[in-house]
């Protein structure tokens, strides 16, 4: 449920930040320390329709997976933290003066649900689907090169990527579900309940 909600929260601020001023919610460097709030605001910007209808999509997609894979509200926890890090780390890419959408949070998402079903799910194909996803998460970053241009264009997109900016979400959203999955594998090794309760030791 946790989960739900925090994928319903993220469309409707998208939906409302359709309408405010742009320039008043977009992460930028310069203003981190003034308007630390920026770090949250700025997943709620999007640069033209497209844009925000395929984020939109993409969250919807992601309240699915997170569903299916029956991820516990620590793991809630564990995303909405990586939200504002991974806006807070595009510090590192100077050149990137502006920036704004729910990609970078979305692929923490998707980073955050593989890691968890992969730390502690026993079934096989739960696992190889995790893996599936994580290995073409990273391969798509790879081929992203966030290592490179602040932005860059994309045959049929309307409004340039921010490669870093996937980069940084699904870095903070691994390493905190790294962290609650890693939390949840010793309790279940104190208790002798996997995560997940009673349906999953049995398995």
């Amino acid at each position: 449920m946790a989960w739900l909600m925090l994928c319903a929260l993220l469309a409707l601020g998208s939906a409302l930040g359709w309408a405010l001023p742009k320039e008043q919610l977009d992460w930028q460097p310069a203003l981190a320390l003034q308007q630390p709030w920026r770090a949250f605001t700025a997943a709620f910007v999007h640069w033209s329709a497209l844009h925000l209808g395929a984020n939109l999509a993409g969250t919807l997609v992601l309240a699915a997976l997170g569903w299916a894979a029956r991820v516990p509200w620590p793991l809630a926890v564990a995303w909405c933290a990586a939200w504002p890090l991974s806006h807070v780390a595009l510090g590192w890419q100077p050149a990137l003066l502006h920036y704004g959408g729910l990609s970078g949070v979305l692929h923490g998402g998707v980073a955050a649900v593989a890691v968890w079903v992969l730390g502690t799910e026993r079934r096989l194909r739960p696992r190889a689907l995790a893996l599936a996803i994580l290995v073409g998460l990273l391969l798509k970053l790879w081929l992203e090169q966030p290592w490179g241009p602040a932005l860059r264009e994309v045959a049929g997109w309307d409004v340039p990527i921010a490669p870093l900016a996937h980069a940084t979400g699904a870095t903070a959203g691994a390493l905190l579900a790294l962290g609650v999955a890693l939390h949840a594998r010793r309790v279940a090794q104190r208790t002798g309940l996997w995560p997940g309760g009673a349906h999953n030791s049995r398995r």
